[in-house]
């Protein structure tokens, strides 16, 4: 079930590309953007990220940090990150549980693939509350970025 705006976000505990583990709450009293995508070197993945790498003053200037999530395994996300020098960390949910608690995992994906991240947007205030909440249901939308920054200028 999608996490409501104003409730807390659920918990997790991913892997990054460099072996560690992250979890929410190693961001408290920080803004997190986090941004679920379906799967690395995809085209609308590839664009979303590399518009996210290319305005990421403007999260660091509203003190969040964005932590992007797919169910790619961290050595695939590791290269993707490399590739597209990404300048913010990419988390593997290689189990799917923290897409599953967002609401954000497609049952069915393309060519059969069970189990893919939807592409969604949360935006957790420093305290864990949930202040935007975005599942789409096609792959090929974007986040309404718009909508993420005026949440952030809101926070600040």
């Amino acid at each position: 079930m999608i996490p409501k705006v104003g409730t807390p976000a659920p918990a997790f505990e991913l892997y990054d590309t460099e072996k560690n583990k992250v979890s929410l709450a190693d961001f408290k009293g920080q803004n997190v953007v986090l941004l679920f995508f379906p799967l690395a070197f995809t085209g609308v993945c590839t664009t979303e990220l590399c518009s996210v790498r290319d305005n990421i003053a403007q999260y660091n200037n509203a003190n969040a940090k964005v932590l992007g999530v797919s169910v790619d395994s961290i050595f695939t996300l590791g290269k993707f990150k490399a590739e597209q020098n990404l300048n913010f960390p990419l988390l593997s949910d290689f189990n799917k549980v923290a897409a599953a608690d967002y609401g954000a995992l497609y049952e069915n994906f393309v060519l059969d693939m069970k189990g893919v991240a939807k592409r969604s947007a949360f935006v957790i205030d420093g305290e864990g509350v949930v202040q935007y909440a975005e599942v789409l249901e096609s792959a090929g939308d974007l986040p309404n970025f718009a909508a993420i920054n005026e949440t952030l200028a809101k926070l600040n």
